[in-house]
């Protein structure tokens, strides 16, 4: 019997895969005919599925995983136009003789560690204080943790729409281009439009650069002004991570402590001031007007520059946001960080930086020696976002969510007798807490988390050692119900000390 012509061409004699090669394993992320196509192309590059292989018939394969011939013969059907497999017509599937192969080496160890990494960079990032969250802080059920994004209140279905729309083929350039260093325009004209203006700012393209994320705006622009031998502010208790950044430059960090109103302004003395005016981290303290025109003003007299971090300006429900420090600025010394991070999801990693185009061009250079830019697509969908007003409502979702959980959980703070410390008067999404003299708060968290509780320590944001009996209570990311009784379990771990 002559061979069928439609059938590929065979390296040998191979043999059938048996269907006892393939299994879903229970739980596992995406549709069925997508954890088949898996299976298959796991198999493929993997070496086990040969080309010329044939594969078990639909109808075998459907009835070993119980499933429906439909669904396994869509995966083939998926595979064959990627050239995993080929059909033959009555002869079935078989592994394409130009399906992608992972390079074939052999296989070694891993090899000893010979070199002392960690005294070779002298630990300078790994022994940096951190604020430490577990990775599954979303299974535990009164996560009072800050900056996570909440399911429930996220514009899933508009965000996808404008994903889909950003994957199009009248956006492939946006998709696929590289800008070198340069950014979407469509994403810069919405910042100018739509970002800036409600903060008082008004900017030009060539003073605007994207970032991945505030703290990658941070390190590009602590980057580009500090060194050995120059001072920069950092606010205590305030942004850990800043600290470490001005480390990370060789220069030196002044801690200056922050009282009511955020950060002071007598008798600075430096080369860079980092301040969060909006929501001071992590007191949530908001400096006033006056405060901010007397910064300006020591700034123009002492010849610093100030570095704004906009942190949580969407989120003032309770009264008017108060004008950004770059609004009021005529002489050109605020940087202005701001970030989509809180506001849609920290996953997103895009920030901006706004000032002078002198500063915008070298942090452009500098950002292109390490990043070209953020993803063409992550930038084009977040520009549609803005563009069809999805973001102003999800803000606006957001605001009076946390206004009805704020409200609970300053009722049941005050009910359990716990005292805070700083909650601001203008919203933010977290308390100040503090703990009585002699209570680690450290120590606390890990107790709390037996309980299904989760704080998050104070200490990480204070410079040197600090006191260690405050500790932050975000309510981002917990459900309302919960607060109320996530309060009386730290009250009573208190109380146990």
């Amino acid at each position: 019997m002559p061979l069928d012509p439609a059938r590929p061409k065979l390296r040998g004699a191979m043999a059938a895969i048996p269907v006892e090669a393939f299994y879903l394993t229970p739980g596992a992320s995406g549709s069925l005919q997508q954890q088949i196509r898996t299976m298959v192309t796991q198999g493929i590059l993997a070496g086990r599925f040969r080309p010329g292989s044939r594969m078990p018939s639909s109808r075998g394969l459907a009835e070993h995983l119980g499933v429906s011939r439909i669904t396994v013969t869509l995966a083939y059907a998926d595979l064959v136009s990627s050239d995993y497999l080929t059909s033959a017509g009555r002869s079935g599937y078989f592994v394409s003789d130009t399906a992608p192969l992972a390079p074939e080496f052999p296989q070694a160890g891993p090899p000893e560690e010979a070199i002392d990494f960690k005294g070779l960079t002298g630990g300078r990032f790994t022994l940096v204080p951190r604020v430490e969250r577990p990775q599954d802080w979303d299974r535990y059920p009164y996560p009072f943790i800050y900056g996570q994004a909440d399911p429930t209140l996220f514009d899933h279905q508009n965000w996808r729409q404008c994903a889909l729309r950003a994957l199009g083929k009248r956006d492939f350039a946006a998709l696929t281009t590289d800008y070198y260093e340069r950014d979407d325009p469509l994403l810069i004209q919405e910042l100018l439009r739509t970002i800036l203006p409600r903060r008082g700012i008004a900017a030009r393209e060539d003073e605007v650069l994207l970032t991945l994320g505030a703290q990658n705006a941070l390190w590009i622009t602590a980057t580009a002004l500090l060194g050995p031998g120059r001072r920069a502010v950092v606010e205590n208790p305030g942004y850990a991570a800043w600290r470490a950044i001005v480390a990370a430059t060789g220069a030196t960090a002044v801690p200056v402590d922050v009282d009511a109103q955020g950060l002071p302004v007598q008798g600075l003395v430096a080369d860079v001031v980092f301040t969060t005016p909006s929501h001071q981290c992590p007191t949530n303290a908001t400096m006033p007007v006056d405060r901010r025109v007397a910064l300006l003003e020591a700034a123009e007299a002492q010849g610093f520059v100030i570095i704004e971090d906009d942190y949580e300006f969407e989120m003032s429900f309770l009264k008017p946001v108060a004008p950004a420090l770059k609004s009021l600025d005529r002489g050109g010394r605020v940087i202005y960080a701001g970030s989509f991070s809180k506001s849609v999801f920290p996953g997103l990693r895009l920030g901006y930086l706004v000032g002078p185009p002198g500063f915008i061009a070298e942090a452009r250079a500098l950002r292109g020696l390490m990043l070209k830019h953020p993803p063409g697509h992550i930038q084009r969908t977040m520009a549609y976002f803005l563009g069809l007003g999805h973001y102003d409502a999800l803000v606006n979702r957001m605001k009076n969510a946390f206004r009805r959980r704020r409200q609970v959980m300053a009722e049941a703070i005050g009910a359990e007798g716990l005292e805070v410390a700083g909650q601001g008067g203008f919203g933010g999404s977290s308390f100040w807490m503090r703990a009585p003299d002699g209570v680690d708060t450290e120590a606390l968290a890990l107790r709390l988390r037996a309980d299904g509780v989760l704080i998050e320590p104070g200490r990480a944001f204070f410079a040197g050692e600090g006191p260690g009996n405050y500790y932050r209570l975000a309510y981002s990311s917990i459900a309302l119900p919960k607060i109320a009784e996530g309060v009386t379990r730290i009250a009573q771990a208190i109380a146990r000390r």
